[in-house]
């Protein structure tokens, strides 16, 4: 929502906004002078003003009421970045897991570029300190979310599609509804428009099988799997399909060569994981099918220092450090323990993980125990509902019970200290989910300065 919120501002428009506790979204927006209140009331709500309003804005928030009784228009997030983005080559970025660092690598690599595109990213881009930016260019990048259909209001000339994993189970019910989504959502891609996806994923490569042979679309395709080797696996891939060869992953850093069309790209990007190579290739076709020479392009973005959150170191105190990631589905949990015992060394990986929504914990409790299994010690605690209400017998518990040694500690601040205490020089600790998590990076920094 800040990022719609910035993006209409920068571009004009009158906005005001409230949000039911302080974040330093609230007070960034207040110093770009946005009115930002804390907390939900009816007298906040400006009587002509259009609505804009999150999946997670419940019908019974007064502000909303207030302003359906008066009859004022009621729009959806992405309805109002649509119309940010409006006569714009509009650049959508999908998938299950990596929108977040793909969009991000992609406004940050064309920036670099001197492209200067504008873009909407669900978290802070390093080197803007945002995730919103209104350039100067016709190319507008946005993050485009899966989770509730949003992304159908969106008709983009490329659509980049990381995977279809199925997640929000909740929403659609079936891994079937899950997939007919992003069918629909590739339907949208204007006349000419170019859909790109990773086959190393089944569910993208069926995507991109079904748009190319259904609607005749443009399709480009890429992963660490040579069309041979998708031939063999029965995967579907692109006539013009990037492979990932040469794969060489650091601490901090990752490399790769791209064969693409006959020419060997080298990528050196300036964060870690193989995900990340994965992440980069998809950036690397788009920012080709928009007139970048592919050198340039692998050049740029090697520029991307990452986006808050994912994998984000926050401090080191006596040799102990902490990170903290977005992560809240099983196969993002892997990806980023994966880098973290990578990052540790010699030393213990422990986690503080909480669980975002009870659908998909009681969904996939199996999943994240075994990807727990990654990590040396982690710390459980209480489910982060969002937009959800308590589900009878669902707790994180479902999944501490899977994992041998794991601590379910409800209470997130006895947990943090928990695992501070836990902590040795060497170690690495994480923060690890969706919800308010992060706000326990300052409880265990000052746990170990100062033993409080």
């Amino acid at each position: 929502m800040s990022v719609v919120a910035e993006l209409l501002h920068a571009q004009g428009a009158t906005v005001t906004g409230s949000d039911a506790v302080d974040s330093p979204n609230i007070h960034h927006l207040r110093a770009l002078g946005i009115p930002s209140f804390i907390g939900h009331n009816a007298q906040q709500v400006p009587p002509h003003a259009r609505i804009v309003v999150s999946t997670a804005v419940r019908d019974t928030n007064p502000e909303l009421a207030a302003a359906r009784a008066r009859g004022q228009e009621v729009i959806h997030r992405s309805q109002a970045l649509a119309i940010a983005a409006e006569g714009m080559d509009f650049i959508a970025v999908a998938g299950a897991h990596g929108k977040t660092t793909t969009s991000g690598m992609l406004a940050a690599a064309l920036s670099a570029t001197g492209a200067d595109p504008s873009f909407a990213v669900g978290g802070v881009v390093t080197g803007f300190d945002t995730g919103a930016h209104l350039g100067g260019s016709n190319i507008f990048i946005a993050e485009a979310d899966e989770s509730d259909k949003s992304f159908l209001n969106y008709s983009p000339r490329i659509a980049l599609v990381t995977n279809v994993e199925p997640d929000h189970l909740d929403n659609y019910g079936s891994r079937e509804a899950f997939e007919q989504a992003f069918v629909d959502f590739a339907a949208k891609i204007v006349d000419g428009g170019l859909l790109v996806v990773c086959s190393d994923d089944e569910g993208a490569a069926r995507l991109g099988k079904n748009y190319s042979e259904t609607h005749g679309g443009r399709v480009a395709s890429y992963g660490t799997k040579t069309p041979a080797m998708l031939d063999e696996l029965g995967l579907w891939h692109a006539p013009d399909h990037a492979v990932i060869t040469k794969r060489k992953l650091d601490a901090s850093a990752a490399s790769a060569t791209v064969l693409y069309r006959d020419e060997e790209i080298s990528l050196q990007l300036a964060i870690g994981g193989e995900h990340n190579l994965l992440n980069a290739t998809g950036a690397l076709l788009v920012g080709i099918e928009l007139g970048v020479e592919p050198q340039e392009m692998a050049r740029a973005l090697g520029t991307f220092r990452g986006t808050g959150r994912r994998f984000e170191f926050r401090g080191e105190v006596d040799g102990k450090r902490i990170f903290d990631d977005y992560a809240h589905h099983p196969s993002e949990i892997v990806a980023a323990l994966k880098q973290a015992r990578i990052e540790a060394g010699d030393g213990h990986v422990l986690v503080l993980f909480q669980p975002h929504l009870f659908s998909r914990t009681q969904n996939f409790a199996d999943r994240f125990a075994q990807a727990f299994q990654l990590a040396d010690q982690v710390y459980f605690t209480d489910i982060f509902a969002a937009r959800e209400d308590p589900v009878p017998g669902v707790t994180s518990a479902l999944i501490a019970d899977q994992v041998p040694g794991s601590k379910f500690v409800p209470d997130m601040v006895q947990a943090a200290k928990a695992m501070a205490d836990q902590a040795q020089p060497g170690d690495l600790c994480m923060t690890v989910g969706a919800g308010s998590v992060t706000t326990m990076v300052p409880v265990i920094l000052d746990r170990w300065k100062n033993g409080e």
